[in-house]
C-alpha cells in the first residue's frame, strides 16, 4: 500500500504536536502535513487522504468543512471539544467523522484515522480498478474492429500493390517522377501489410492463450469441487 497522507489544520499548535507524536509508535506511519486556518485554501487538501480538524481561530469548523467538501477519496475528521456544536455538525455533515476531545481522545483518533485511511484507500483502489477496466473495455473494441475491417484492408492493399507493380513493371508509361511517387506507394503498401500481418499473427497468438485459459479454468473449478 502507498503512503498515506494526512493534512492537519489546527491553530492550536500542541493539538497539531500532539496528533503528529500519537502516529508515531503505530506500524504505518502516513505522510503529516500542518496548516493553520489562515493560510489554509481549499484546493490546499488535494490529494490528501485524510483531513484532521482541530480547534481554530481564523474560521468557523463550519466554513472549512464546506470549504472541503466531502469526497469517496478523502475523509474529513472533527475533533471537537463542544457537544452541541457535534451535534449540529451530525446534523449538517452526516460524512463528517467527530471524536470528542476527552481523555483517551488521541487514541481514539489514531484508530478512526487508520480505519478511515484504508477505506480511503480502498475506494481508490476500486476507482483505479475501474478506469483500467474502461480503458481496456476501449481497446478490446478497437481490436474488435480492427479484426472485422481487416479483410478489406488486406483486399484494399492487395489492390494498390497489385496495380503499382503494373506501373512499375511498364517504365514507358509514367515518367520519371510518377515513377518515383508510385514506387513511393508500393514500398508503402507492402509495409501496411506487414502490419496487418503481424497484427493477424498477434490476434491468433491472443485467441489460443484465451482457451488455454478457459481450458484450465474448466479443469480447475471441478478438481475444487471435489475436494469438498
Amino acid at each position: 500500500m502507498s503512503q498515506a497522507s494526512v493534512l492537519i489544520i489546527s491553530d492550536d499548535t500542541e493539538f497539531a504536536r500532539t496528533v503528529a507524536a500519537g502516529w508515531q509508535a503505530e506500524k504505518h506511519l502516513p505522510e503529516i502535513t500542518l496548516a493553520t486556518s489562515d493560510v489554509w485554501y481549499p484546493s490546499g487538501a488535494d490529494g490528501y487522504g485524510l483531513v484532521i480538524v482541530g480547534p481554530v481561530h481564523h474560521l468557523k469548523p463550519s466554513e472549512i468543512f464546506l470549504a472541503l467538501g466531502f469526497s469517496p477519496t478523502t475523509a474529513v475528521l472533527y475533533v471537537s471539544g463542544d457537544e452541541k456544536e457535534a451535534a449540529l455538525l451530525r446534523a449538517d455533515c452526516p460524512q463528517l467523522l467527530i471524536i470528542p476531545r476527552h481523555d483517551g481522545w488521541t487514541r481514539n483518533l489514531i484508530t478512526v484515522s487508520s480505519e478511515a485511511l484504508r477505506r480511503v484507500e480502498a475506494v481508490s483502489r476500486a476507482q483505479r480498478a475501474e478506469r483500467q477496466a474502461l480503458e481496456s473495455q476501449r481497446y478490446a473494441t478497437l481490436g474488435r474492429y480492427m479484426l472485422e475491417v481487416r479483410p478489406s484492408v488486406n483486399n484494399a492493399l492487395t489492390s494498390v500493390v497489385g496495380n503499382a507493380d503494373l506501373l512499375l513493371l511498364e517504365p514507358a508509361r509514367i515518367s520519371g517522377d510518377s515513377r518515383e511517387q508510385v514506387q513511393a506507394i508500393h514500398t508503402m503498401a507492402l509495409r501496411l501489410n506487414e502490419i496487418m500481418q503481424r497484427f493477424s499473427s498477434l490476434a491468433s497468438e491472443v485467441r489460443a492463450s484465451e482457451k488455454e485459459s478457459q481450458g484450465e479454468t474448466e479443469g480447475t473449478v471441478p478438481r475444487l469441487l471435489g475436494q469438498h
